[in-house]
């Protein structure tokens, strides 16, 4: 009785604990969330959305240029990160045994770890200094080459999970092997790979040090991908260090919808997830 009544003990202290963790896990998104509403969402209007910076000493304002310029970032990273990390991370599951896949595994890990300012002084050393000035082609390239090795892993991963019996059934009908991972394998695996890739744009959004080095920022319209161009973290950047409290209640707003953003991202990829293993969408 007593070792039963122990066990009972220790299971719900067990039990407890992880409970406990799982709150101090989110709690940190929590406090992030309810500061921002506190600070931002007074700022935040249609005028935030539609309206050029204001200058200084002029109320009102708001930050379209910063928003569409991150949306341009991160389609100039897409269309150079997606195509080449998703092409790698097939090769690595189909001949994962070659040398040459091991040392791309390898390189891919490290690149992950890598910081961002690093990538961004190479992409300044390499794109920015021989053209003679920032641009926003140059901030995709940053932020693309820092999606290339997570998709690159995730989707390696993903493609690892088909079962190889579908790779056997279609090769006995004929079928080449390059169109049977093209058409059975990456196909299969497709909700996943879609996934990896929104995880990796989320993670690029909201990088700030890459862009400091390439797109540089820019107060006015511009959308060119040959001019320095706007970005929402680097507009909280600019604001945040300023000594002016309008400013600081913009940047305020801009962290808000610049994690909003993310979320969405984020939720999106979750029910990516979901219909990948079959669960049901609410």
């Amino acid at each position: 009785m007593k070792t039963a009544r122990s066990r009972h003990l220790v299971s719900g202290a067990m039990i407890g604990l992880t409970y406990l963790a799982a709150i101090l896990a989110t709690l940190p998104l929590l406090l992030i969330l309810t500061h921002l509403l506190r600070k931002g969402a007074s700022s935040l209007s249609l005028a935030f959305f539609t309206h050029m910076p204001r200058p200084v000493g002029e109320p009102g304002g708001g930050m379209a240029n910063a928003i569409v310029g991150t949306l341009v970032l991160i389609g100039i990273a897409s269309v150079i990160g997606l195509p080449i990390g998703i092409g790698a991370g097939l090769y690595l599951a189909e001949k994962k045994s070659t040398p040459l896949a091991s040392s791309v595994r390898f390189l891919s890990d490290v690149l992950n770890g890598l910081p961002s300012i690093v990538i961004g002084i190479f992409a300044w050393q390499f794109l920015v200094r021989p053209i003679g000035h920032f641009s926003a082609l140059a901030g995709g390239v940053a932020l693309g080459s820092m999606m290339i090795p997570l998709v690159t892993r995730t989707t390696e991963e993903m493609l690892l999970v088909v079962p190889t019996s579908l790779r056997e059934a279609a090769l006995a009908l004929g079928y080449p092997r390059w169109r049977t991972s093209i058409s059975i394998v990456l196909r299969t695996a497709l909700a996943g790979i879609v996934t990896g890739a929104l995880v990796a744009v989320a993670r690029i959004a909201g990088e700030t040090a890459p862009l400091l080095f390439t797109a540089f920022g820019n107060q006015f319209w511009s959308t060119s991908l040959r001019e320095p161009i706007a970005a929402l973290p680097l507009q909280i950047f600019n604001y945040a260090i300023s000594p002016y409290d309008e400013w600081h209640r913009q940047a305020w707003a801009g962290a808000l919808v610049l994690i909003t953003i993310v979320l969405i991202i984020s939720i999106a990829a979750r029910f990516a997830t979901r219909s990948r293993f079959g669960a049901p969408v609410d």
